[in-house]
Order: C-alpha cells, then sequence, then structure tokens
C-alpha cells in the first residue's frame, strides 16, 4: 500500500486554497538547471487543479544537511502555516561524514518538529540515484534510513531514486539525467524526481 497525502489531496480536489512547502538541500534548489523539480510541480498543481490556490513554498540551501535543517525549519517554512511539507535531504549528509545514526535522528527531529507545528502531512523525498560512483552505497545505506522512517512514522515517500533507475532501465542515460559532477540533475533529471513527488498527489 502507497501512503499519499491524504488531506493536501483532499484540499486540492476541494479547490481550498493550499500551501506545500519544500525544505531541503540543492536538489529543492534546482541547482545549477534552468528548471528544478519545483517548477514542474508548480506546473502539474497548476494544470491538474486549475480551480485550486496553490503556493508552493521552497526552502532549499545549496549544501544544507538535515542537521541544518531541523534548525532551520521553524523560520524557513514553519511560520508560514503549510498544508504539505516535503523534506529533502541525504546526499550532503552523507557526503559530509554524519553517521547514518545521526542523519535518522536529525531527519525524525525535523519530522517531530513539524507534527508539532500543526497538522500538516508530510511527505519524504530522496534523491537520485547516483549510478555507479563510489557514493552510490552510501547514499543507499540514507535512502533506506528515509524509507525506514517512512513506515515507522506512516509518512509518503517519494522514491526519486527508484523513478531515476527505471527510467534508465527504460533505455534513457544516466548522463542524460545528471549535471557534470554527476550527481545533480538536469532539467530531464529534475523531471523525473517531479514524477516521483506527482505520482503520490494523483
Amino acid at each position: 500500500m502507497i501512503l499519499k497525502p491524504e488531506k493536501t489531496i483532499a484540499r486540492l480536489e476541494s479547490g481550498t486554497p493550499t500551501a506545500v512547502a519544500a525544505i531541503g538541500d540543492s536538489l529543492t534548489t534546482g541547482w545549477m538547471a534552468p528548471k528544478g523539480y519545483i517548477d514542474f510541480l508548480r506546473e502539474w498543481f497548476r494544470e491538474r487543479y486549475p480551480a485550486t490556490p496553490v503556493t508552493i513554498i521552497a526552502s532549499g540551501i545549496p549544501g544544507d544537511t538535515a542537521d541544518f535543517g531541523r534548525i532551520r525549519v521553524d523560520r524557513s517554512i514553519l511560520h508560514q502555516s503549510p498544508d504539505c511539507v516535503l523534506i529533502q535531504y541525504a546526499l550532503n549528509d552523507a557526503a559530509y561524514g554524519f553517521t547514518p545514526e545521526q542523519f535518522k535522528d536529525n531527519m525524525q527531529a525535523i519530522i517531530d518538529r513539524v507534527k508539532n507545528a500543526g497538522d500538516a502531512d508530510i511527505v519524504l523525498v530522496t534523491a537520485g540515484h547516483v549510478g555507479d560512483i563510489g557514493e552510490r552505497h552510501f547514499a543507499e545505506e540514507y535512502y533506506d534510513i528515509i524509507e525506514h522512517l517512512g513506515e515507522s512514522n506512516g509518512l509518503p515517500v517519494a522514491r526519486v531514486h527508484e523513478h531515476w533507475k527505471k527510467t534508465i532501465a527504460s533505455g534513457v542515460h544516466y548522463e542524460n539525467l545528471v549535471q557534470f559532477d554527476l550527481v545533480h540533475p538536469t532539467v530531464a533529471g529534475y523531471r523525473v524526481m517531479a514524477e516521483a513527488i506527482i505520482e503520490l498527489f494523483s
């Protein structure tokens, strides 16, 4: 059974003004791409729910980690009382040396702060599959933590990395989904990222 942000979907379908907030790192920013996943989400909401005013509060910071996210979540997004919160972290946490246990604790702290602030839906978001480079196994371990946090908290999880794998298996070259650093998405990669999130709202 795939969990979905049911309260947010109900608001969207009823035409009730809805605010969706996204906190995360450079992927939430749409780093170095003319169009990021937030842009694709905004377009989809507009097309799918033309009668519903939807506000997207984008709060991505390049280089950000869940450790800082737990500190800034209140002032960055929660003070605006969003109806749904997307939480996207993992790659920087792994790259900067946060242990899996530290990452889990920091993510749980963000989840708890959102829950304590109101009744917003929460969606956990993984990042893209990082191919066959050395960081892959570290990334997968952190994605597993996100999956487990989704299960233990009863939250929807947008499995972006799995969507990337399916896209690659369908014949799309990995190099078409990533920029020169082989990690940050291209516009095509951000589109796949958005599709993984949109699936939960459909």
